[in-house]
């Protein structure tokens, strides 16, 4: 294989147990009874490991966009003709798309990377050109993308988790768009989970029962061709699609920069799988933001022992699910941060309590 970037074969880094553990105790002597605010205890508690400091902090949030065609297209898998993926290109640009909407109301920093499409892009404020092919091979008859192009989408997100990390971000959350994508990262999915396609292709852009058994048919085509016992990075290229590549390589990149990852939905959770796949300490840095109603999305993320923070229904992708849960991650620093001790607040605690009473 070509060369890869650096977060794909150094040590990656590794949360912080000091800090957890002294946010573990601070949670301890706050004012309310020790677990009473549930998971926004542990995730601040894991945002402190994570970070390195006992008081952690989610902002500020960068939000990027990888854009890119598929192939299989050529199947008629999708309920939209291919030139969406152009057209959204621009609605991200001009702010018109949920994730542009959500990220002005969180205050995030949002990009665009296109990494290849067939409708024409021109050229527009906040995306990234970084074209790699107008669009991947067809999966169904051949690898999706070549050694050549894979490193290249790794490299592009690997390069987006460096200017998360030099413009001082806390928080990444990578997005998806690309007409025929969730056929690529069922495809993905099933080859990395040995499962077969019915059980994890689903309606993706709105599909009826005869469209999801079409799809579920191609994806078989593309795993007949694929074989089996192959590792991450040639599945990848076998079977999956630019952004999805991009994503696995903003997830590896960030993680080795130290960066949580506030995963989306059914495709930046099979990027991450294959980044799991490829580095398991990548595990660390990965918080499941959203459980999709893609129905291939519950298994992938049993399969990453995650455990999502909110159930919607949504499937839209963008990074959209990963945004709404923002607001639950800054809630759960900012009791942590700024709760009193029963000791500032002159409350007596459980602790004490017993003491007098014994």
């Amino acid at each position: 294989m070509p060369s890869l970037p650096p977060s794909w074969s150094h040590q990656l880094c590794k949360p912080d147990s000091q800090a957890a553990s002294q946010a573990a105790e601070r949670q301890q002597v706050l004012t309310k009874p020790p677990g009473s605010l549930g998971q926004l205890e542990q995730l601040a508690i894991r945002f402190a490991g994570l970070q390195g400091m006992e008081h952690p902090a989610i902002d500020p949030v960068r939000i990027t966009i990888f854009a890119g065609d598929h192939g299989v297209c050529e199947e008629g898998v999708s309920a939209f003709p291919q030139e969406v993926t152009a057209q959204m290109i621009a609605n991200f640009a001009s702010g018109g798309a949920a994730i542009s909407v959500m990220a002005r109301y969180l205050g995030a920093s949002l990009e665009v990377v296109n990494l290849g499409t067939v409708g024409e892009v021109s050229v527009l404020a906040g995306v990234r050109d970084e074209l790699i092919a107008p669009v991947t091979a067809n999966l169904a008859v051949t690898d999706a993308m070549t050694e050549a192009q894979v490193c290249s989408a790794l490299t592009s997100g690997d390069a987006a988790a460096e200017r998360a990390a030099s413009a001082g971000c806390r928080l990444f959350i990578g997005g998806d768009m690309g007409i025929g994508n969730t056929t690529s990262a069922a495809a993905l999915a099933c080859a990395l989970l040995n499962l077969p396609p019915e059980t994890l292709v689903g309606p993706g852009t709105g599909l009826d029962a005869a469209g999801i058994s079409h799809k579920s048919a191609v994806v078989s085509r593309a795993l007949n061709r694929h074989g089996s016992n192959t590792g991450p990075l040639a599945t990848l290229a076998s079977l999956g699609g630019f952004e999805i590549a991009a994503l696995t390589g903003a997830i590896l990149g960030c993680a080795y920069r130290g960066i949580p990852v506030l995963v989306d939905g059914f495709i930046v959770s099979v990027a991450a799988l294959v980044a799991v796949r490829q580095q398991p300490d990548a595990w660390h840095w990965l918080v499941f933001a959203h459980q999709s109603a893609e129905p291939g999305h519950q298994a992938v993320l049993q399969a990453l022992d995650a455990k999502p923070l909110l159930d919607l229904g949504m499937r839209l992708g963008e990074g959209s699910g990963a945004a709404v849960a923002v607001p639950l991650l800054r809630a759960a620093c900012e009791l942590h941060n700024g709760m009193a001790s029963f000791a500032d607040a002159g409350v007596t605690d459980k602790d004490q309590t017993e003491g007098r009473e014994s």
